[in-house]
This record gives C-alpha cells, structure tokens and sequence, in this order.
C-alpha cells in the first residue's frame, strides 16, 4: 500500500468523516496537519476529498450500477477508494485517466484491488461521462438527489417552497465556486487604499457586485494576505453585509447581536458605527466568544463587548435599551451549500425543531428594543419554514411591532423583507426580515 500517495490520504480522511460524523473541514485539517506530502500532493489530496463529499450520492449511484452491487454493502475502504477513483474519471479534467485509475488501484488492499481496478476501468471504457437515474423510473425527488447529490429532505423543500425551475436553479448553484469577499475595516483605511496594497502583494481585488464597498479576492489563506494583521479587512459574505446593512446602525448607538459567532455581523456594525456606540456579541459558545473578542482586537473595534448569553434567555439590564437587535438564528444552513458540502445530506429530522428555536430566539430578543427601535431576523438558509413561517408567526403574535421596509445596495425590501437567492444574487442564500417596534 502506497502511504506516501495523495489518494491514500484522501481516503483515510474521507473514511474518518464518514465514520465518526466529524465536518468534513475537521477531517480535511486533520489529514492535512499529520500528512508529509508536498504542497502540491496536499492541495490535491485536498481537492479530491472535497469533490468526492460534494458528489457522493452521485458517485454511489455509479459505483452501484458499474459493480453490480450496491454501493452500501461496501466496506467504507472500497467505497472511499472507488468515489475517489470515479471522481477523478468524471469530474476532473487535468488528471489523464491511467494515473485515475493506477494510482488509485495502487491504494487499494488486496481483498478489494480486482474490484477497484474493474470498476474503473468500466468508467473508462464508457468515456468517464456521469450517468444518472431515468425519473420517470425512479420518481422526480430520487432523480434529483442523485443527480445533485443533494438529501431528498432538501430536493423536496426547495421544490415546494420555489417551484421546480427556481429549485433547479439553486441545485446547479451548489456547485458554483465564487470569490472570497472581504469587509474594509474603515475605522483603519479606505477601500481604495486596501485595494492597492493587496495589489502590490499580487492579490487580485475588485469590488463585489452585491455589496460595492467590499472586495472580491482569490481563496487563500487570508492570514498570510497584506493588512491582515493589520486589521485592516475581515472576511464576510455579501449576503451578511446586507444582513448588517439591514439594521441602519449608527455611530453612537447601542446594539445587540443576539447569535454573533463567528464575529461578521457585530465588525460589520461596529464598522457602520464608526467604532463610536456599543455592540453587545452574544453567543452561548464560549470559545466562540473568544474569537470574537480577539478579532474585534485586531481590527480596533472596541465599541464590541463579547459574552456568553443563550439567545433564548435575555439580559434582562439590557431589556428596553437597544436601538437595534439582530437575530441571525441558527438554522440548517441550506444557504451556503456550496461553501459547507457536509449540509448537502441534511435529513428532515436535523431541521424539524430549528423553526421553534429561531422563534424563541426572536420573541426573546425583542425585549431588548427601545420603542421606534428596529429588529432583524436572519438565517442563512433557504426553507420557509425557518424564514416566512417564523416571521409571519411574529408579527401575528407580537402586535406592537410592524414590518419595516429598506433598501441595501439597490436590493429593494419595500414589505421589511428579502431571500438572497445565490443564482440571482451572487451571494450566500439569506433571509433577511426587519421589524419596527411601534
């Protein structure tokens, strides 16, 4: 067996995912810190573990019907070594198809190679193009899962909540790959002066479409880009500036960030702020909160005070005080699908009792609002049953406050509420609701 092959790492971590429920992220991490392969074997073993976990339900339908057995009666070697091998047949161009097939058949235990090397070399005899199920014999949710890799949960919601041509939309959208965006710390610089020192690093910048005051850059390690250490920047979404720019924080007042892990939203505020008011960044992880701390340090943000607080159970010294609140509950995440491959295989029971939390969550929260104050909720998935449903339930059972319209970046919200749609939007799937207490 070939240790030192980027395949055999790749499979270990895809094994080790796959077995003990770890993110994908973790595992990848992991593999990555205890391996001795060069950069390159490392980006690559990299790259094919987050393609075979992007495409899983696909390649299993292809392992099934090129082996004759069912991909599930595999033990978890062969079946992590013929996704790998398979996903480099069908879905990668600069691999050629005999380093595919003989370096991953190298990998392989002697129990299974004969299998290995038979399947793929099937592929390769049918020109390694991806094949699918026939829906009208299968039915419409089974042919999407597979054809998408998507869980059947999620087919099935996004086809009732949109209609089968915006759900087709945003199935092809998870496997979009976009820019990575960052905010200009403006406490610090100026987006033109940011700019130009990425620039002289060699890093390629350009405003973003969705939200013009921050900058869409290559992925990388953002550690190593100039002015990080600096604070000049931080990374966020387009979808989460909207989200922040929503509220219409200004300098001097005071705000609550109910849920504020990972930190996005509360250095967004405190950015709009001027660093001039007062941020409270809850979160009920404390070493969440600890990161939250240490960013808003780095940038000189430190109108943000971070603590721990579950978003359910109020600060009562802080009850009437806010003139803004942002809610952004957790939620399944079926927004930034293409970012967090793991929440493709979402089951409806992992979801079932996030819209009652995000509930509680905001009816709490609300309590913190000054009179004339405003409100946002926001999740950064794409089901209505933890976006409208939520809200709507709201407003019905809390008649002291009102939606409230606004208008960020030219995205018109004129009825207080907006779903970012990716294929649309060009940002993260988000739903944002703004609410005026009266």
């Amino acid at each position: 067996m070939n240790l030192s092959n980027p395949r055999r790492e790749a499979a270990d971590a895809l094994i080790k995912w796959e077995a003990s429920g770890i993110f994908i992220d973790d595992a990848v991490d992991l593999m990555l810190s205890r391996s001795e392969l060069s950069v390159l074997d490392k980006a690559l073993a990299a790259t094919l573990v987050y393609g075979v976990v992007e495409r899983k339900l696909t390649l299993d339908y292809m392992i099934s019907a090129l082996s004759k057995r069912s991909a599930d009666a595999l033990d978890r070697e062969t079946k992590a070594l013929l996704r790998l091998g398979l996903y480099q047949l069908m879905y990668t161009d600069k691999i050629p198809e005999y380093a595919a097939v003989n370096e991953t058949v190298s990998c392989a235990p002697a129990r299974s190679r004969g299998l290995v090397n038979a399947v793929l070399r099937e592929a390769v005899r049918r020109g390694c193009k991806p094949f699918y199920p026939d829906p009208d014999v299968c039915g419409e949710a089974e042919y999407y899962s597979i054809r998408y890799s998507l869980s059947e949960f999620i087919v099935s919601e996004w086809i009732k909540d949109y209609g089968k041509d915006t759900a087709t939309a945003l199935f092809e959208d998870t496997f979009r790959r976009r820019p990575m965006t960052l905010r200009v710390n403006t406490v610090r610089t100026t987006q033109a002066a940011l700019s130009e020192r990425l620039a002289g690093a060699g890093i390629e910048c350009k405003p973003n479409a969705a939200a013009p005051d921050m900058l869409d850059v290559p992925s990388g390690h953002v550690t190593e880009f100039a002015g990080y250490d600096e604070g000049l920047f931080f990374v966020e979404d387009a979808a989460s500036r909207i989200c922040a720019a929503s509220l219409g924080a200004r300098a001097g007042d005071t705000v609550v960030d109910v849920c504020a892990a990972p930190g996005g939203k509360s250095f967004s505020l405190a950015v709009d702020m001027e660093n001039r008011g007062e941020i409270h960044a809850f979160d009920i992880s404390k070493s969440k909160i600890r990161q939250i701390a240490s960013g808003a340090s780095r940038m000189g943000l430190d109108i943000i005070k971070a603590e721990p607080h579950d978003g359910k159970s109020p600060d009562e010294k802080l009850s009437g005080r806010a003139d803004r609140v942002l809610c952004d509950v957790p939620c399944s995440g079926l927004g930034v699908i293409s970012k967090k491959p793991d929440i493709r295989y979402k089951d409806e029971k992992s979801a079932e009792k996030l819209p009652g939390v995000g509930y509680d969550i905001l009816s709490a929260s609300a309590g913190y609002l000054k009179d004339g104050g405003r409100l946002v909720y926001s999740t950064c998935t794409l089901r209505r049953a933890e976006n409208e449903d939520v809200t709507d339930k709201f407003l019905s059972e809390h008649k002291d406050f009102s939606p409230a319209p606004f208008c960020v970046f030219g995205i018109d919200a004129s009825d207080g509420k907006i779903t970012l749609m990716p294929h649309k939007n060009g940002t993260d799937g988000f739903y944002i609701a703004a609410f005026t207490k009266n």
